[in-house]
């Protein structure tokens, strides 16, 4: 039987080999798969090349030879910001474009094929991916403003309803509603709602909304699965605790249920409080916190 690490450097054979990362010519279009990248990278309105960079951890000079070649190609145009000449553009072309769908294309066949492979076990092979992604982009997890009404935090909105609704046979879905009613609320300069994302993959949320002058109420922390044990809702709570004080608060109010224990823990070492009951039944614990 193979050990813990000898089985992970059997997954990147596979996954490299797959891919196709050590290929000449990447999905057969004559390029290896960095320049790909590169030019996958490329949106219609043009890119930053810091962007680029910084996405690919490119140094500055390979990534100056990679764009050179797709320039070479016809592909690609790298021009200056007229806004601020320091910053460098790249732009697809019209027959960057055509090669940008091939691609595009290409690469969706092949994602398809791999699921085609996985048969009913594909929902357990995007979990499995969606933790690896995760858990290898754990340093680079950002947290950042979102509105209530994006797809984004209606996602993570759902996905802690099914939580609630799993836990408490007192939650129906009727108690839940999608969007937010009163979803203004959550929007500066009143509120916040805060999405923690995994590259492109929302991973956790809380957001807030005013009580009365000074004092907010945090509401609908959540953090997926595959995100948690990364200290990331100690994160989220310290943001939006953050966010509160630029908004003007000087107490934060929380309604809970002592059946999320790990939630409740997590206020307990951050230094709420229990107070009064303010709202109804299905919750039955209630804390705040002074800033």
């Amino acid at each position: 039987m193979l050990d813990s690490i000898a089985r992970l450097r059997r997954f990147n054979r596979v996954v490299t080999r797959e891919i196709g990362a050590l290929d000449t010519s990447y999905l057969g279009r004559g390029r290896p798969l960095s320049t790909a990248r590169v030019l996958h990278l490329i949106k219609p309105e043009g890119t930053d090349i810091a962007v680029i960079r910084q996405t690919l951890h490119f140094d500055s000079g390979l990534l100056s030879r990679l764009l050179r070649a797709l320039e070479k190609e016809g592909l690609v145009v790298v021009k200056s910001d007229p806004a601020d000449r320091r910053r460098r553009i790249a732009h697809l072309t019209e027959a960057g474009q055509a090669e940008w769908q091939v691609y595009d294309q290409l690469g969706h066949d092949k994602a398809k094929a791999v699921f085609d492979r996985a048969g009913s076990r594909q929902q357990a092979l995007i979990e499995a991916m969606d933790l690896v992604a995760t858990v290898l982009l754990q340093d680079e997890l950002v947290i950042r403003d979102a509105d209530p009404d994006d797809p984004a935090a209606l996602s993570c909105l759902s996905a802690y309803y099914r939580i609630l609704l799993d836990t408490f046979a007192s939650f129906t879905p009727e108690m839940l509603p999608l969007p937010l009613p009163e979803a203004a609320r959550y929007r500066s300069p009143d509120g916040a709602f805060l999405v923690a994302w995994s590259d492109d993959l929302p991973v956790g949320c809380v957001s807030l909304r005013p009580l009365e002058p000074g004092v907010g109420e945090v509401k609908r922390l959540w953090v997926h699965p595959i995100a948690r044990g990364q200290g990331l809702a100690r994160r989220l709570m310290r943001a939006i605790e953050t966010r509160a004080r630029e908004l003007g608060m000087t107490r934060l109010q929380l309604d809970t249920n002592t059946g999320l224990s790990d939630a409740v823990a997590l206020y307990r070492s951050d230094g709420w409080t229990d107070i009064a009951p303010y709202t109804t039944s299905p919750s039955n614990l209630w804390m705040a916190k002074r800033l």
